[in-house]
């Protein structure tokens, strides 16, 4: 056993480790419950472990999965999602009606133009503008810049040709946004058209293209 954290599964999926059937103590249960209530980031196995007095990783991942079938309860108004290799507590989307009428605003969302690029960035990536325009037909310097500035897209290097073009990369906020654990998780390019109803292209000022 080497401690270290297990990889990251498909969103949803729970899987206890083999030959581990106890409940954790109370407190430590209660404990990370609470730092995951209050931060406003995705907390990793690694940070839980380290506030908790290098706490073992084991036994937090128990803790974790007994959290997130718990969450699971209809009674549950909130869900606890590993997203980004991480973990954090989030309303479940059947009451986002509701949590807006309390919070106010439009939920982020993503024109078709951005969204798009940021498909095409997903699944090709490492990928050049020069690249994104010729697939869409269209030039996407607008949308691109958007995502870059709402930290969705990073400028992952330079491509070995000439001109040594840029090239970019979802970014972390991308499966945060989404709720993946990894990109691994990305859904089949059928399951993908599902993506389209987050569209609203009166939301991004950078929309053009």
């Amino acid at each position: 056993m080497t401690g270290e954290p297990p990889a990251p599964r498909p969103a949803g999926e729970i899987v206890a480790f083999p030959g581990i059937e106890r409940e954790a103590p109370p407190t430590l249960t209660a404990a990370v419950e609470a730092m995951l209530f209050v931060s406003a980031e995705p907390l990793g196995l690694n940070a839980l472990c380290e506030a908790l007095g290098n706490a073992d990783p084991i036994e937090v991942r128990v803790v974790i999965d007994q959290l997130m079938r718990r969450c699971q309860a209809p009674d549950h108004g909130v869900e606890l999602v590993e997203v980004a290799g991480a973990f954090q507590f989030r309303t479940k989307a059947a009451f986002a009606s509701v949590v807006a009428r309390i919070r106010g605003g439009k939920p982020q969302r993503l024109s078709g133009p951005a969204l798009e690029v940021l498909a095409i960035i997903a699944y090709r990536q490492p990928v050049t503008r020069h690249e994104i325009d010729q697939i869409r037909g269209v030039d996407s310097g607008g949308p691109l810049r958007g995502l870059i500035d709402r930290s969705l897209v990073r400028v992952s290097g330079r491509r070995d040709e000439p001109g040594r073009p840029l090239e970019y990369a979802t970014a972390p906020a991308f499966l945060e946004l989404f709720g993946l654990p990894g990109l691994g998780s990305l859904p089949t390019l059928r399951e993908r058209e599902g993506l389209g109803a987050r569209t609203d292209p009166g939301d991004d000022p950078d929309a053009s293209g």
